[in-house]
């Protein structure tokens, strides 16, 4: 049986699994944010092993996440949704009033599942559409 809990954890033991999901193709350093220190990390682990990823910014009242990533072999099992899940709690419980993110357009449809709303926000980066989606907090 399976044991998966999340976490807080170091920002740099984030860095391979954004590497290894999100930009293979380029430079490792490419995945390193320049404020990754000051923000919050959590990781997803399935029996100790690190599986899946998300780092979290705030400002007074907002919460941004970035670079949420799961192992490609761990992917359409749920634990992307229980790590989704898990932050949305912990925003909301921190007293933030929005969560929200620059998604991949093509992943649009999974934060939809969430309440999460596009904006008219949409830009291009390392050749990817995105869009800035948002959720409003009810707490």
């Amino acid at each position: 049986m399976e044991n998966v809990q999340i976490r807080e954890i170091r920002f740099d033991l984030t860095w391979n699994i954004r590497h290894e999901v999100m930009y293979p193709h380029l430079p490792y350093d490419t995945i390193k944010l320049e404020n990754d220190e000051n923000g919050t990390h959590f990781g997803l682990f399935i029996n100790e092993d690190l599986t899946a990823v998300v780092s979290l910014f705030t400002t007074e009242k907002t919460c941004q996440f970035r670079k949420f990533a799961t192992l490609k072999s761990a992917q359409g099992k749920g634990y992307g949704t229980q790590l989704l899940n898990y932050i949305i709690d912990y925003a909301e419980k921190s007293g933030f009033k929005k969560i929200w993110c620059n998604a991949r357009v093509s992943a649009s449809g999974f934060y939809s599942k969430f309440g999460f709303a596009q904006t008219n926000e949409r830009s291009v980066n390392n050749g990817i559409d995105f869009v800035i989606m948002q959720l409003q907090l009810n707490n």
